[in-house]
């Protein structure tokens, strides 16, 4: 693709939208579409697992620059930075009567979407609960401890894995638009596990997002996974994992903080 860029001054995402286009003409023959991307596609001698390193196109050049801007305007988290994302911020129990903004949601899943998953697979989806009649729907499917604070939640976001993640693999992955497809399907005991994993970990940095904007989150999963599926997911599948509450948290709901690993019980420097 780089190459191709090269000889016809085209960057390596126009060269993709054309192939695209092309492929998405009816009265294009098949053939003629893969001799023009076998024509125009980087040349890989080895597999893509080894490394190799291929040219880069004018975004890869300006993804580095732009890190290299960002590391020399910005220095590691001062202690009120630690406070707001680990030392000082807490799951809560109890909520103010403060309003969750359709911006701020927007905005934490903004901050989340930045972080990384597998072959940038993103399988996470999220249904926010606000709305009154959403929250009426919800409500029976809280375990019986979760559902007071739950419901007192100016916002709600479910967690769920979208098990057909991979069909969107080209989008997300479009320099090897085939490789996690194609493996998905050849291996299909790998799908759950993968997005189980990669959804987890989305929604630990959604969390982080939370907090890095100045609200609070209380994660929990006594749910009905089930009920949710058919409740929120249906026509889809997407399999619910657990819930997060959000919005400012009340103190007065906090308990005392609960004991933690230290490093040398639970880690090993090798």
């Amino acid at each position: 693709m780089a190459q191709a860029a090269k000889e016809t001054g085209m960057a390596a995402s126009e060269m993709r939208r054309a192939f695209d286009s092309l492929s998405s003409e009816a009265d294009v023959p098949r053939t003629q579409v893969e001799i023009f991307w076998r024509k125009f596609k980087p040349l890989r001698t080895e597999p893509f697992e080894k490394n190799i390193v291929v040219d880069k196109d004018q975004l890869d050049l300006d993804a580095q620059e732009a890190i290299r801007a960002v590391r020399e305007r910005t220095t590691p988290l001062d202690q009120n930075g630690l406070d707001v994302l680990f030392e000082g911020a807490r799951s809560f129990n109890g909520w103010k009567d403060e309003p969750v903004t359709e911006d701020q949601l927007r905005q934490i899943y903004d901050l989340m979407k930045l972080c990384p998953t597998s072959a940038n697979c993103c399988p996470l989806r999220i249904k926010f609960i606000s709305s009154a009649e959403a929250k009426k729907k919800l409500e029976p499917l809280l375990s019986d401890t979760n559902r007071s604070k739950t419901m007192q939640a100016p916002a709600v976001a479910i967690f769920g894995m979208d098990l057909d993640f991979y069909h969107h693999m080209p989008f997300l992955w479009p320099h090897r638009p085939n490789a996690i497809p194609e493996r998905m399907e050849a291996n299909p005991n790998l799908i759950q596990p993968w997005a189980i994993r990669n959804a987890t970990l989305q929604a630990a940095y959604f969390i982080l997002a939370v907090r890095a904007i100045g609200l609070d989150a209380g994660p929990m999963q006594g749910v009905d996974a089930a009920g949710l599926d058919t409740a929120f997911w249906s026509g889809t599948n997407v399999k619910s994992m657990f819930i997060c509450s959000i919005g400012r948290g009340d103190e007065e709901t906090v308990f005392k903080k609960l004991p933690r690993f230290a490093f040398d019980e639970v880690c090993e420097i090798l």
